[in-house]
């Protein structure tokens, strides 16, 4: 008897802990759960750990609450001049209200990246129009992510996803257009380089002008200066030659005879003149 006993005492207990497990559900850090009363949604709002539920009446399915990345495939958008490009993008997204997640795409992760799939390409539609190829390719580039996270979190709220980020991998431009745009950066370089061009000849010719401006002004000023070193060189000669004569008029006569005749007899051996000749007075003095 004792043995049965034991027997049914130890039955209930495993059945009471099976139905205490039963009982109990965990949620971890990276789940959110719903908590269903006979398909009825009752509570979706729970933290991590553990919690309790009815069995058979209640149950509970969890959905992974980590970040999503959602890869488009390449896109054709048109800009705001008419011209199409090629974008390539990703998408990261989270559960944000798993209630509202499970209402509209049953909680099927598929579902949701089609659904949302869709409201980024509106986005990005709606952006790349108001914009050019160049703003697109080089200027607004982080603008536009502000502006497409911003947009489109409000239209992903009504599928309870959270944007987390949405990137543009590439922008390409089909062959058609990238030849019309190669052309037309190639001709806006070159009016550049034009423009810089006629800025340095005309920076050269402003140098060369104030140069040669300088250059006769220096020229000038050198032969004014001179020229006035000269005369008041000749001045002084004159001073000195006047002093000098008025110290000896005799002696500086015959100085200055001697001088002529070391020039003269220098460059001529043979002369013709007058023996009356004031040339040859000193000669004549000499002879006496």
């Amino acid at each position: 008897m004792t043995q049965n006993n034991n027997k049914i005492i130890a039955g209930s207990v495993i059945a009471l802990l099976i139905i205490a497990m039963t009982c109990v559900f965990t949620v971890t850090e990276t789940e959110k759960a719903i908590k269903f009363r006979l398909g009825e949604i009752v509570k979706s709002d729970y933290e991590r750990g553990l919690h309790f539920k009815w069995p058979v009446i209640n149950q509970v399915k969890t959905f992974d609450s980590r970040i999503q990345t959602m890869v488009s495939k390449p896109e054709r958008f048109l800009t705001a001049e008419k011209k199409n490009v090629i974008v390539d993008s990703f998408v990261k997204w989270r559960i944000g209200d798993v209630k509202t997640f499970y209402t509209v795409v049953a909680g099927d992760v598929d579902q949701a990246n089609l659904r949302l799939d869709q409201i980024i390409k509106d986005a990005f539609r709606g952006e790349f129009s108001k914009r050019s190829i160049k703003q697109l390719v080089s200027t607004d580039r982080q603008i536009i992510r502000e502006l497409l996270i911003k947009n489109s979190k409000m239209v992903a709220a009504d599928l309870g996803v959270d944007i987390v980020d949405v990137q543009v991998m590439r922008i390409d431009l089909p062959d058609e257009v990238s030849t019309s745009v190669y052309r037309r950066m190639e001709a806006e370089r070159e009016r550049v380089a034009r423009e810089f061009r006629s800025q340095g000849a005309e920076a050269a010719e402003r140098i060369r002008a104030n140069a040669d401006r300088q250059r006769v002004v220096t020229l000038a000023n050198a032969f004014k200066n001179a020229e006035k070193l000269r005369g008041e060189g000749d001045a002084k000669s004159a001073e000195i030659y006047a002093q000098a004569y008025g110290a000896n008029p005799e002696f500086f006569s015959f100085y200055r005879s001697l001088n002529a005749y070391k020039k003269t007899f220098a460059n001529s051996g043979t002369m013709v003149l007058d023996s009356n000749s004031d040339f040859f007075k000193y000669f004549k003095n000499q002879q006496n």
